[in-house]
């Protein structure tokens, strides 16, 4: 199977987030369901049911974040040195050529991307037109909007 790319600070929340799953969640869910067998009929049980309902949901998001830290492929931008070139987990700046406003960008993986945190996926169109890229070069990115143009003002490894 390929490997997938991901920041450090996305496996460390993935991390986080599995641990929390297997020593706080998972034990709450088993006691919820001991807890509604201890009521007697299961058949018309809305707790056993939901304790059941919220058990194969933990697990299933268990084995999920498993399965995405064994295929990932642990990149530190901090460690990255691509000589200017934006490259996965670069921060960018860039300027829209329409209106002159400017954004910054975080390139991460498919998991960690938060638009309002200024986080893309490498994914993405416009991570994608970034890619390979250098502070100076003007990019241009097919939107449901229509296309945009873009110039790249500064490229960082944070």
């Amino acid at each position: 199977m390929a490997k997938t790319p991901m920041t450090l600070r996305g496996a460390e929340l993935l991390r986080a987030e599995l641990h929390r799953l297997k020593t706080a969640d998972r034990p709450a869910v088993t006691q919820a369901i001991a807890e509604a067998r201890a009521h007697g009929d299961l058949s018309e049980n809305a707790e056993y049911d939901a304790a059941r309902e919220r058990q194969g949901f933990i697990e299933g998001r268990i084995a999920d974040i498993e399965s995405k830290l064994g295929n990932a492929q642990v990149i530190d931008p901090k460690l990255v040195d691509a000589d200017g070139r934006c490259v996965f987990g670069a921060t960018v700046d860039v300027e829209d050529e329409a209106d002159g406003t400017g954004v910054t960008w975080q390139i991460v993986g498919d998991d960690e991307a938060d638009i309002k945190a200024g986080k893309i996926s490498i994914s993405s169109p416009i991570a994608r037109a970034l890619i390979g890229k250098y502070a100076g070069d003007a990019v241009e990115v097919q939107t449901p909007g229509g296309v945009k143009r873009y110039e790249i003002l500064d490229v960082r490894y944070e």
